[in-house]
């Protein structure tokens, strides 16, 4: 992904012999959506007149004018290095526009465009450095996925012990194929659990990156006889998934969480901005863990975070301050979200919590010093927890919304439409019999 102009696109296309284009978008749950054409249309696309039905899209969907606009996004346009390579497919995320020529206020995407906006109205930029997680499981003899490995590997193993590795080395040379500069890769905790990390870079970028991030997972576990998960938590007895975010604010080029006078120390800002992290961590976990399985994740005894507490040493907390060698690089590190959260929301949806932290100087107090997975229940009962459902999630968000809706960046009634989609998550869940309890009353 480049710095590119309409002529470098077309001229691009041609030269390496795109024959088709996807034209890529992200609904309100976090999925990619796209349309193809031929190169003959390229110049009809970047000229943003290809338009899409938003009937049938998650957020968009029961407007009365359900026309959809499609704004390419030149910096991403990029080959897809996995299809052939006579005949390329490339690919274009694009923003959504509604018929009068306005974006859409329910477009994930234009969402975080106006969080960052808000935050340079402070001074503010803001860098995030996401730790994605997943699973590869194996396919049925119809290439149906399952929940079955056999591989037992653990925490940074290598193979013959790790079965994914050759997998995961084909994802991370498929991402650097594309212009996605990865950090590290390794094989994480659970059997088949496995991790890659970016470089930072700021957070529309980044969030760009996760959605061609998963994509990638996706297809090139496919082409290794594998199903990858980004479900939080897909197996009962081991550890879940999460998406671990590193943030830093800088403002005239310096990072505003670095302690002038104490470089070793959090500034005043870092602590605002954990602050408001933890201040507003329930209303915003409909967006940061936003289906039912996140919160079986969310539970004492694997390794994610459930109390509401920061910590400069252990990983119990749900907001980190990660230690560093150069204080310069100093971070806030929210443990809490999950990968299967809409990156552009998740973002969205943390920054505007920390700067409302650091607008209002809410300070999170003292740090977690002790391990928050073995408290004496006295003083575990002081510390409050993150949600423990879906629909827990829902009532909170829907009773204190304002931090998201300050400037305009979330509207009412992108929250209300998202309220009401996953209102019918939890309903639905209500309602369908659980395979547990099959187990423990069928008999009876």
């Amino acid at each position: 992904m480049g710095n590119y102009t309409r002529e470098e696109i077309l001229q691009m296309a041609e030269e390496e012999d795109v024959e088709f284009i996807r034209l890529q978008f992200t609904d309100m749950f976090g999925t990619l959506k796209n349309i193809a054409i031929t190169a003959r249309e390229l110049p009809r696309a970047l000229d943003n007149r290809c338009i899409v039905d938003g009937s049938f899209i998650a957020g968009i969907a029961g407007e009365s004018e359900p026309d959809m606009y499609l704004r390419p996004d030149l910096d991403t346009f990029a080959i897809l290095p996995w299809r052939p390579q006579q005949g390329k497919v490339a690919r274009l995320l694009c923003d959504i526009y509604c018929p009068d020529g306005t974006p859409h206020e329910r477009s994930p995407r234009y969402i975080l465009k106006k969080t960052a906006r808000e935050a340079k109205k402070e001074g503010y930029t803001c860098l995030v450095d996401p730790e994605c997680e997943f699973f590869l499981f194996h396919t049925d003899d119809n290439g149906v996925p399952t929940t079955v490995t056999h591989e037992k590997a653990g925490y940074l193993d290598v193979s013959p012990v790790d079965l994914g590795e050759n997998a995961r080395r084909d994802i991370v040379l498929n991402l650097e194929d594309m212009g996605i500069e990865v950090e590290s890769s390794h094989h994480e905790t659970a059997p088949a659990q496995h991790e890659v990390d970016f470089k930072y870079g700021e957070v529309r970028t980044i969030a760009d990156r996760i959605m061609s991030f998963k994509m990638t997972v996706r297809t090139i576990a496919k082409r290794h006889g594998l199903h990858a998960t980004f479900m939080p938590k897909p197996r009962a007895e081991v550890n879940g998934s999460g998406m671990h975010i590193h943030f830093s604010l800088f403002k005239d080029g310096r990072n505003v969480f670095v302690n002038p006078g104490n470089p070793q120390e959090l500034s005043e800002e870092a602590y605002y901005f954990v602050g408001g992290l933890l201040a507003h961590s329930k209303e915003m976990a409909l967006i940061t863990n936003p289906i039912v399985n996140s919160y079986k994740r969310l539970v004492p005894g694997f390794e994610a975070p459930v109390k509401l507490a920061y910590s400069a040493r252990n990983r119990s907390a749900s907001i980190r301050i990660p230690h560093v060698a150069n204080p310069k690089a100093r971070r806030v590190e929210a443990r809490f979200p999950d990968p299967l959260a809409n990156p552009y929301l998740c973002f969205a949806a943390l920054l505007m919590a920390g700067l409302d932290g650091v607008q209002n100087k809410i300070h999170p107090g003292e740090p977690a010093s002790k391990d928050l997975y073995h408290l004496p229940p006295e003083e575990d009962a002081l510390i409050p927890t993150v949600c423990s459902s879906l629909e827990q999630a829902l009532e909170a968000l829907d009773a204190d919304r304002e931090f998201l809706t300050r400037g305009g960046v979330f509207s009412n009634v992108m929250i209300d439409a998202y309220i009401e989609l996953k209102m019918q998550e939890v309903q639905r869940f209500r309602m369908a019999p659980h395979p547990v309890e099959y187990d423990m009353y069928y008999s009876l």
